[in-house]
């Protein structure tokens, strides 16, 4: 009897995050509702209260059913690259498939789950929600720093302020082409035949571009700012 109890919880627990998954997915976090998921999911509302008390946890439990995971990966890989270059810089291209590229291969390999969750993750990255920024910052933060400091000893010759403000590029360009493919279908008029799932077609081009942008000529230094006025224009004493 408790193993079937324990199995039903599970079961329940697994419909409940799936659904959530799809609903924030589509809604955004603040746009979404417990009585929707549980709509969802198939259970009565009590159901996703019971298993996870609020909106807010059960959002934090769909971020960390694959975020954690996926984030683990990559410092994974990053270790596992390091140790191969034995104290040599990684080529920055190394650098961002690990990042980026463990990103859409998780999402290819998990079939429709994982697209589900790849369009979540370039939606989240872009919601204002104060509780989002702060849940995001702590399941970032390691995996951050540890892909910047090989940015910076692949790049020694780019300052750290602007392979900072590259990264940041890169994770909104990447935030916006996972979100979706509606602005690509709007400017093409169809003609690439893309689906919203066409992931094997977006991965190299998205890949290609976020390097180039990465190893892109640094910008010209901002002009000096002008001094206010002039002798010529300054009223003189009486």
């Amino acid at each position: 009897m408790t193993e079937t109890v324990t199995a039903d919880t599970r079961d329940t627990r697994q419909r409940i995050l799936d659904a959530a998954e799809g609903v924030f997915m589509a809604c955004g976090y603040d746009g979404a509702s417990m009585r929707q998921i549980a709509g969802d999911a198939g259970v009565n509302l009590a159901a996703g209260h019971y298993h996870f008390g609020s909106k807010e946890a059960l959002f934090q439990a769909v971020l960390n059913r694959r975020l954690h995971v996926l984030n683990q990966e990559r410092l994974r890989v990053l270790d596992e690259l390091e140790a191969k270059a034995a104290g040599a810089p990684l080529k920055p291209s190394q650098i961002l498939d690990a990042f980026f590229g463990t990103l859409l291969r998780m999402a290819i390999t998990h079939g429709p789950r994982g697209q589900t969750f790849l369009r979540l993750i370039g939606r989240t990255l872009t919601e204002p929600s104060e509780f989002i920024r702060t849940a995001l910052s702590k399941e970032f933060a390691d995996v951050l720093e540890r892909y910047k400091a090989a940015l910076f000893r692949a790049l020694p010759e780019v300052p750290k302020e602007e392979i900072v403000w590259r990264f940041h590029f890169m994770l909104g360009a990447t935030s916006y082409a996972i979100a979706g493919i509606d602005t690509l279908r709007l400017i093409t008029d169809w003609q690439t035949g893309a689906t919203d799932d066409d992931l094997e077609r977006l991965a190299p081009r998205l890949m290609s571009f976020l390097l180039g942008g990465l190893r892109a000529p640094l910008p010209a230094a901002p002009a000096a700012p002008q001094p206010r006025g002039n002798v010529r224009n300054r009223r003189k004493k009486p």
